[in-house]
């Protein structure tokens, strides 16, 4: 199934039924009097997570959707029908955005989150509803409200745990095939991975889900390489694992260049946890390992993991550690939200 992250899509709710003007004759009725029945409503248009999906492919080959309208009212009394609702399900992580594309109108970060997008018009009244003393044969009847008609576009933020970030060849998609069932593609040249990757990864009987992207570059917030495109799918993690490829001549420049993209990209992708590990040390002997983890670490400012994707050397200390900050992250959101009074 090929990825696919954005959409844009146009919803129009149902208009309501018109009312109806009738009036009772029959035979033996001496006193008939007006008997049309209202419109029905409208259907309205909502959105809907569901679980097993992770992309928004479904909307690039559907990309109207149009609610029923409402049945017209009838004669003795009769209602018409209401409309059919139309529910656009989506994949958990989505975010529902007005035509301009900057203004929320949801997140949908949790399965089974429901939104309506747009509400279905209210049927007409039919005469019967303006019958009064001074008025007991009205003609008229109010026609069906119109219904909503919108643009909008859907974003997914995939729903992770770790978020793995570096530049091109750094080794991420090795490390998650290696420490899950993801088979991304890993090839010797940048640019492999080119849509986000999920897997699955489990140690010591702790499952956590760790998202892959696309490899940064310098200037990536403006637009270079694939630019900072696929960085709103690691928003929503609790750590930043960044990967630090150990051959690379220019490691301190390297790791520099991703810190100014996430700070560049701004939002909250600076202020969040991240552990620094150096990768492809099966390449690197003892001694070059000490001194390059000194640097490494004199200039991120803190602790420097090793780690080999490719031979699974450090991997297990690099799950605890993730593990770790997880836990951490977590106990302390559940820890704020008690403490949190509550508001409207």
């Amino acid at each position: 199934m090929k990825f696919l992250d954005l959409a844009r899509v146009h919803i129009r709710s149902g208009a309501g039924g018109a009312g109806c003007v009738s009036f009772r004759r029959e035979k033996y009725i001496e006193f008939g009097g007006p008997d049309g029945g209202d419109g029905g409503g409208g259907g309205s248009v909502w959105a809907e997570t569901v679980e097993g999906l992770n992309t928004l492919i479904d909307f690039r080959y559907q990309q109207h959707f149009f609610a029923e309208n409402g049945r017209p009212g009838m004669g003795r009394q009769r209602t018409g029908r209401s409309g059919s609702d139309i529910v656009l399900r989506v994949p958990v992580g989505t975010e529902i955005l007005e035509e301009d594309g900057e203004t929320l109108i949801a997140d949908l970060a949790e399965p089974g989150a429901r939104v309506l997008l747009a509400r279905g018009g209210n049927g007409g009244w039919g005469n019967l509803r303006f019958k009064s003393a001074t008025n007991q044969a009205p003609r008229r009847a109010n026609p069906g409200q119109e219904g909503v008609e919108r643009t909008l576009w859907l974003r997914l933020k995939l729903i992770a745990d770790v978020g793995l970030v570096g530049l091109p060849n750094a080794g991420k998609s090795t490390f998650l095939a290696a420490t899950s069932n993801a088979r991304p593609k890993i090839a010797d040249y940048p640019f492999t991975t080119l849509h986000p990757n999920l897997g699955v990864v489990g140690i010591d009987g702790t499952e956590f889900v760790v998202a892959d992207i696309p490899g940064l570059i310098e200037g990536a917030h403006e637009g270079r390489g694939l630019g900072d495109t696929f960085l709103g799918h690691v928003e929503r993690c609790a750590v930043l694992l960044h990967l630090v490829d150990g051959t690379s001549g220019t490691l301190i420049e390297d790791y520099r260049t991703i810190i100014a993209e996430l700070e560049a990209y701004g939002r909250v992708l600076a202020q969040k946890p991240r552990l620094t590990v150096m990768n492809k040390i099966d390449a690197l002997d003892d001694e070059e390992r000490a001194f390059l983890r000194d640097e490494l670490e004199a200039a991120a400012g803190a602790p420097v993991l090793l780690m080999s994707g490719v031979s699974g050397e450090g991997v297990p200390e690099v799950l605890r550690a993730l593990k770790a900050r997880i836990g951490t992250r977590a106990g302390e959101t559940a820890e704020s939200r008690e403490t949190e009074p509550w508001h409207p």
